[in-house]
């Protein structure tokens, strides 16, 4: 076990800063792709040309355009994925084979337990400022965060390690595969984390992230990979799926369907699922009624007996629809919400604002979880034969981290908080989400071991042009 180090005070130095970036060149104009906006845009003036003639063409226009307006974006991306295959060669084949292997740990090994360890040479993985696709929402330091400290914890097991996080070695693992987050927002904040963990290996031309329904999908063009967030934060179909506009109060659900959603899933490689946080605004939960054919037709149920349908329902789904030679499956327990200062010790704190260290606790922390709720995953899990589950614990580790949530420094509706926002954390503080880099970091680096954990797939037959995922 390496030696822990001392754990700084709020004042420690910082790391030296970086090279200043050189001072942007003089914009170029912008390069015309083969069936791109610009060929949109001059199908679309014949269009125009020709609806003056016929009233029927007209119509046609109409839809045509429509139909540009729509899906011109999923068009060029379609465009630009197909024609990378024959101007770029693919990435190099890392020679896995001639490196030493992962220093995995034993499998009885509890990675779950352990403590935070102060470590500012081999932490952080990335640097916010180089990871050009972090969201605003957990861009901390550039939303005004003044202390760093955050960053620099390791997660240290009591009985092992971690192995370190290889870039190169992960994504030779994912070459001609689909990794795909399915969930909620702190899904979301993982997979965010995770596309940053890879990007120092990739060319930064041949990368994309497209945006299309309930998709998020980062393209990784040389090594025809991608790396997918889903949003389904019950898992089954609620009146919540709309990734856009989901803040809504009366929250209902369907249990027993899950299928507009696991239709999406298959032919995945990886899928990693979470559901918790949705579940905690009252302790009864809306439930459709079967047949019904409208949201406001519904039932309270308990929560636990709702949460337990759905496990059921998702079950369900994996037995019948997955292939375990193919994909392998994972669901990630907990992600605490730091709302109750009280309970590490600092009674007159205001939720998680300005707090800057981790818990100095070795023993668990009550945070209020359900965790009726966590109890049901694992059982689930345990009980998954035809189609393995494995369990990633992140809660109790997490539970420590007070200090790394965004807090203050984040948006609210698409908007960073205003400064008499920020004067007022009890309402406005963001103790859910994580900045990036930091502890969602951990939790990859975790997922990391146990995908390299698992034996690898055979031999890939040759790998089809990478698509968009399926509408």
């Amino acid at each position: 076990m390496p030696p822990t180090a001392t754990p700084p005070s709020t004042t420690t130095t910082p790391p030296p800063p970086s090279t200043p970036a050189p001072a942007p060149a003089a914009s170029k104009p912008r390069p015309r792709h083969p069936l791109g906006l610009d060929t949109l845009a001059s199908h679309a003036r014949s269009l125009f040309a020709a609806g003056r003639r016929s009233p029927v063409t007209t119509l046609v226009c109409a839809i045509a355009l429509l139909a540009l307006v729509m899906y011109g974006e999923d068009a060029r991306t379609i465009a630009e994925l197909s024609i990378d295959d024959y101007l770029y060669p693919d990435a190099d084949i890392y020679n896995v084979s001639g490196l030493p292997p992962v220093a995995l740990p034993p499998p009885t090994c509890d990675l779950a337990h352990g403590r935070w360890v102060f470590d500012n040479a081999s932490v952080p993985l990335y640097r916010e400022k180089e990871c050009t696709t972090l969201t605003k929402q957990v861009t901390c330091l550039a939303n005004g965060r003044p202390d760093h400290t955050w960053q620099y914890w390791r997660w240290q097991p009591s009985n092992c390690s971690l192995p370190t996080f290889d870039a190169r070695r992960f994504m030779e693992r994912m070459r001609g595969k689909r990794l795909m987050f399915v969930g909620d927002s702190l899904n979301r904040n993982q997979w965010e984390s995770l596309v940053c963990m890879v990007q120092s290996v990739l060319n930064k031309g041949r990368t994309k992230v497209v945006k299309r329904g309930s998709f998020i999908v980062f393209h990784a063009k040389e090594y025809r990979a991608t790396l997918e967030f889903y949003w389904a934060p019950f898992l089954v179909e609620s009146n919540s799926d709309n990734p856009n506009f989901h803040t809504i109060v009366t929250r209902i659900i369907q249990p027993e369907s899950i299928e507009v959603h696991a239709q999406n899933w298959r032919g995945v490689d990886y899928l990693i699922f979470n559901t918790y946080i949705w579940w905690l605004n009252t302790a009864d939960i809306k439930v459709r009624r079967p047949d019904s054919r409208y949201w406001s037709d519904h039932d309270e149920v308990p929560r636990i007996e709702a949460y337990e349908r759905v496990m059921k329902t998702w079950a369900t789904w994996l037995n019948e629809n997955i292939d375990p030679a193919r994909t392998s499956v994972f669901f990630m327990t907990i992600s605490p919400h730091h709302d109750s200062p009280d309970k590490w010790g600092n009674p007159n704190g205001i939720k998680c604002a300005k707090e800057t260290l981790p818990v100095n606790y070795t023993q668990p922390l009550d945070l209020n979880h359900d965790m009726r709720l966590y109890d049901l995953v694992a059982n689930t899990a345990k009980s998954m034969k035809k189609v393995p589950v494995t369990l990633i614990d992140i809660t109790r580790m997490s539970d420590y981290r007070k200090d790394a949530h965004t807090s203050i420094y984040s948006v609210r509706q698409g908007y960073l908080l205003t400064p008499k926002q920020k004067a007022d954390p009890q309402n406005f503080a963001d103790c859910i989400h994580w900045c990036l880099p930091g502890v969602p970091d951990v939790w990859n680096q975790v997922l990391y071991t146990r995908i390299f954990t698992k034996s690898p797939p055979s031999p890939p037959t040759p790998t089809p042009t990478l698509t968009l995922p399926p509408q």
